[in-house]
């Protein structure tokens, strides 16, 4: 059972990394001020294979609606995918994913809507930043420096996530150590150094909390590493970058509620000063956050 004791054992072993500040920048026309205020990014579908039925959207005509929709709700960006990360949903090309993604994403950029591209593939990166995406959500780990060059020349952000396998659609089992907020430090570590070597100011840390590995199916497995990964986020401060955040599901213990886990694992997330959240749940999220930051 999550306590408060347990809480302030985390606070208090790395009291030292909680008010370290971190990066703040632009993306587009928008400054943030991520050491006083937190982010949403939400989510729009375009694979009929995503399990949040509720973000999925088949048409240009209702993922742009959905993009607005959620923009008016408090998302500050909104991330498009193509392909579902689900380890058995089928595979779209890059000529696919380009096609699915370029109309929308033209349409949101047109109503001044700052937008994310979900991608590990090279071609639809480059398309897509040179089409006016505003962020690379990068979902894999190969060759990352020719991404890093490619969102520096279009001016862009990138959310670097970490990912056990080549992409996330490659991902298998997850490896644990003693300590694995620290074991993802040497990754995030190299990777801004090639971020850095490329021009690329403009950068997230994401620990990869949505992405499917075999070993993670059992449910109470699963939530107990991303309750540890979140409360866990200050410690990661120290590489100076935002955080960010995919808010998972708990299909186990929220049964037919689902729809309220990302609120809800928002709240640990936040305890664990993140400052990007990614949700498909934007209008819950932004009230949870709010009430937050009465406190």
């Amino acid at each position: 059972m999550l306590s408060l004791k347990h809480l302030a054992e985390i606070h208090n072993a790395n009291e030292a990394l909680a008010s370290l500040p971190v990066r703040e920048f632009s993306i587009g026309d928008r400054a943030f001020a991520f050491n006083t205020e937190t982010a949403i990014m939400g989510v729009v579908n375009l694979s009929p294979d995503s399990w949040y039925r509720e973000s999925v959207c088949l048409t240009v005509e209702s993922a742009v609606r959905r993009g607005l929709t959620l923009n008016a709700q408090g998302a500050d960006i909104i991330d498009l995918g193509a392909e579902s990360s689900l380890l058995d949903a089928e595979r779209v090309d890059e000529a696919g994913q380009t096609g699915k993604l370029l109309p929308v994403l033209r349409e949101l950029r047109a109503n001044k809507v700052q937008v994310s591209i979900e991608t590990y593939l090279p071609s639809v990166t480059r398309t897509c930043l040179e089409a006016g995406a505003n962020v690379l959500n990068l979902t894999g780990r190969a060759k990352n420096d020719e991404f890093y060059r490619m969102a520096a020349a279009n001016d862009a952000a990138v959310v670097i996530c970490h990912v056990q396998g080549e992409n996330v659609r490659e991902a298998r089992d997850f490896t644990f150590g003693d300590d694995t907020v620290a074991a993802m430090r040497d990754y995030f570590s190299r990777q801004l150094e090639l971020a850095d070597q490329a021009g690329l100011q403009r950068v997230f840390i994401d620990p990869g909390m949505g992405f499917y590995y075999r070993n993670l199916e059992d449910g109470r497995t699963r939530v107990r590493h991303q309750i540890d990964v979140f409360l866990n986020t200050f410690r990661r401060k120290d590489l100076g970058v935002p955080i960010c955040h995919a808010l998972p599901h708990a299909f186990e213990t929220f049964g037919e509620e689902v729809r309220s886990a990302e609120p809800f694992f928002a709240v640990l997330a936040a305890l664990g000063q993140t400052h990007l959240f990614r949700t498909h749940e934007v209008a819950k999220t932004k009230a949870v956050l709010d009430t937050l930051a009465l406190a």
